[in-house]
């Protein structure tokens, strides 16, 4: 090894890198977490806040949406290394 380049790290795994199962998680648990707060009466502060994190779950997933159809097509201001 040439002591004047840095060690790299090794690649992530590719099941890592793959954001589809954390959408989905984390998107059942707000709904379960909805469903909870309009079913159960004791619950029923928690529907603006669930409401709200299923709002802000929506518009995340929509810019990682978008972000990653405006790489696929090339766009310059696209972010890179999207899958």
């Amino acid at each position: 090894m040439n002591a004047d380049t840095e060690p790299q790290p090794p690649p992530l795994p590719a099941a890592l890198l793959a954001p589809w199962p954390v959408i989905v998680v984390i998107t059942c648990g707000w709904v379960v977490a909805a469903l909870l707060a309009f079913t159960v009466d004791g619950l029923h502060d928690w529907r603006p806040i669930t409401v709200a994190g299923l709002g802000v779950g929506v518009l995340g997933t929509s810019i990682f949406l978008w972000q990653r159809h405006s790489a696929r097509r090339g766009h310059r201001g696209a972010q890179r290394g999207l899958n």
